[in-house]
């Protein structure tokens, strides 16, 4: 099976239903087809062989989605790219993966232009640009118009391509170093996609408020999980008036809810969340970081009857690992709790060993979703990519029955003096003080020790608070070593556009 088999299922059992619900626009699975099959028989005769990398830029769903499969299936690889960018960042890019077309939105123009010194991409295709297309020696600009002719024939010539051959690369965020090109073959995403179906008990009667961005591997599995179902997507991918997401979420009776610790965080500590009522609202689902027990126990008391799942996963896993049960929630306070379907999961140690129950290990992961390896980084793949699976760089524990807990990034731990710290234990006793709305902790050079640490607190906008108060909470909640050297109060945490804290800026 490939990824757009995923579409072309749908479309032929709901072709008249709406698919995407975007910015007063609605579009059935019959116009995301005709337009998907369109551009895609465009770019076969374009004469580009199996394998061509073709980047999207864009934040017009359907733009986006259109473009997505319609590289798929003319037997390219998708790479979307983040939409906060710089002409840097698209130099970059385009140099590492030489993609042979863009599509792209007239807003990014500017950016592409001041990309003309790198031969790639060949082609750019720009929807929305109404001024004369500039013209370049070794560059075509097009109007997407120009790869649109919509047909009721929806075939396109499969090209040669299998189920192990690469359907996409997602550049990680770069949080702690250059992104990464994850190569993600059409196995491992659908053997993800169909585990993430099953868990989540996901059909086509769900409608899914959509506010991640889709070139994020988050985003791209709420994107290929409800298009497999017949289900659909209500985009609002604008979180500065959360508000408006909650009208929406009604407006549309919206059946599930997808997003990061900051995402909830605004919802309960920054919007009227507490004066709505959801009663379409079946889950939501939380993953990119930690969410804390604090965290959780609020939207339990805020959205009653709502199924929580907390998960884990990584774009190197299509991406994900493991969810803890909704049942288990309070139970297993601070879980990321088992192996989707599918998936494998072991606790190990340094030497390739197994910890035992309460011990430290890095998580190692098996199944059909692991990645390809990274783009043109072989090096860098065999760091992670062993005989034991693929090595997370997370660590975490286990405890009798099974449940995983994540203790920190591999990365990000504290070596103060003689002790190794976790930073997640610190900011989930920080996060319990009333006044906080959002902690970040990390370690700081410190001459005598290596490190000391440091934490990075934003306060809920109606709160006070002091550093001595602080200070004063965590003497009452951690051992001695554990209190931060450093408090600094910020007006926000800094964060990539998908919503992880960038720990490498608070240092």
């Amino acid at each position: 099976m490939f990824v757009h088999d995923f579409l072309l299922n749908s479309a032929k059992r709901f072709p008249d239903k709406d698919v995407i619900i975007h910015a007063g626009e609605r579009f059935t699975y019959t116009e995301l087809l005709a337009a998907s099959c369109s551009i895609s028989n465009w770019l076969l005769k374009s004469n580009l062989a199996p394998g061509f990398r073709a980047t999207i830029l864009t934040d017009n769903p359907f733009e986006y989605i259109t473009s997505y499969f319609a590289i798929l299936m003319a037997g390219g690889i998708a790479v979307g790219m983040n939409t906060q960018t710089s002409d840097r960042t698209l130099r970059t890019i385009f140099n590492d993966c030489k993609p042979s077309v863009m599509f792209a939105h007239k807003k990014f123009r500017s950016y592409l232009e001041k990309t003309s010194d790198v031969p790639f991409p060949k082609i750019i295709i720009i929807n929305g640009s109404q001024n004369e297309l500039p013209a370049e020696d070794y560059r075509k600009w097009l109007n997407r118009s120009q790869t649109l002719t919509l047909q009721s024939n929806f075939t396109v010539q499969a090209p040669e391509i299998t189920p192990s051959s690469l359907a996409q690369i997602i550049y990680t965020s770069g949080t702690t170093a250059s992104p990464k090109g994850v190569m993600l073959r059409h196995s491992n995403l659908v053997a993800n996609t169909n585990s993430t179906i099953e868990y989540l008990q996901l059909s086509e009667n769900d409608r899914v408020m959509a506010v991640l961005p889709f070139f994020y591997s988050y985003g791209n599995s709420i994107l290929l999980t409800h298009i497999a179902v017949g289900g659909s997507l209500v985009v609002n991918q604008n979180f500065l008036y959360p508000n408006v997401i909650l009208d929406q979420m009604i407006n549309e009776q919206a059946t599930g809810f997808s997003g990061v610790p900051s995402t909830f965080s605004i919802l309960v500590n920054r919007s009227n969340i507490r004066n709505y009522s959801f009663p379409n609202l079946r889950y939501i689902t939380q993953a990119g970081a930690a969410m804390t027990p604090k965290l959780a126990h609020k939207l339990e008391e805020i959205l009653p009857g709502t199924q929580i799942f907390i998960m884990y996963g990584q774009t190197e896993a299509s991406p994900r690992l493991s969810f803890l049960d909704p049942t288990e929630i309070f139970r297993k306070p601070g879980s990321i709790g088992k192996a989707i379907p599918g998936v494998t999961l072991q606790l190990l140690d340094e030497s390739g060993n197994p910890v035992r129950p309460g011990e430290v290990g890095e998580i190692v992961a098996t199944g059909d979703n692991i990645m390809a390896g990274y783009w043109g980084k072989p090096d860098e793949t065999d760091k992670v990519l062993l005989s034991q699976g693929l090595w997370t760089g997370d660590l975490a524990k286990m405890d009798s029955e099974g449940f995983l807990y994540i203790v920190s990034r591999k990365s990000d731990m504290i070596k103060s003096g003689s002790h190794r710290i976790a930073p997640k234990e610190i900011e989930d006793i920080i996060h319990e003080h009333e006044a906080v709305h959002e902690v970040a902790v990390v370690g700081i050079n410190n001459e005598l020790l290596g490190e000391v640490i440091k934490a990075c607190i934003v306060l809920k906008t109606d709160k006070k608070c002091s550093t001595r108060d602080i200070i004063l909470h965590c003497k009452q909640n951690l051992p001695t070593y554990k209190i931060p050297h450093q408090i600094e109060f910020l007006k926000e945490l800094p964060r990539t556009s998908t919503g992880k804290i960038i720990k490498k800026n608070l240092r």
